[in-house]
């Protein structure tokens, strides 16, 4: 795995109109199909926040592939959420049970763990937008020219 900063996807590069004089990789892969609907199990909050993740990324960066990903970063938003009402209903601190002294809230780990996996749930597997350009398909570029051309013609 390279050291240091991972490089910003190609679609992110055009969306931001970057100047950069470096070219992405022809051989970045170039997914089908855009994400739209949330997956079917999904209701209440998991689903609000599947659709403003949908609604607010750069249009076509999210793809089908990236469902369980987003998946697995929305329902550890929820839980994230949740745990930190609780945080703020009962504090950092309670009494426990047996000595009365105080103690960490036991929702506060739960807090730090879903943030870890959203933080997490965007590069996994090779998914995310960011770690598609650490990916190499076959040794020819995926278009024509393999240039900027094919990029803004994807998606």
């Amino acid at each position: 795995m390279p050291v240091g900063r991972p490089p910003m996807p190609s679609h992110l590069k055009i969306i931001r109109n970057t100047r950069s004089k470096k070219k992405p990789s022809p051989l970045e892969p170039q997914p089908v199909g855009d994400l739209r609907e949330p997956p079917p199990h999904f209701d209440g909050e998991l689903r609000d926040v599947w659709e403003y993740a949908i609604e607010n990324a750069p249009r076509g960066l999210l793809k089908r592939i990236d469902s369980s990903v987003l998946e697995t970063w929305c329902s550890a938003h929820v839980l994230h959420r949740q745990a930190l009402g609780e945080v703020r209903k009962v504090g950092l601190l309670v009494k426990a049970p047996n000595t009365g002294l105080p103690i960490q809230s036991p929702y506060l780990p739960i807090v730090n763990k879903q943030a870890l996996i959203m933080m997490r749930a965007i590069d996994h597997l090779g998914f995310s937008p960011a770690s598609r350009t650490r990916i190499m398909m076959g040794d020819k570029p995926l278009g024509a020219t393999g240039g900027w051309d094919d990029i803004e013609g994807a998606g």
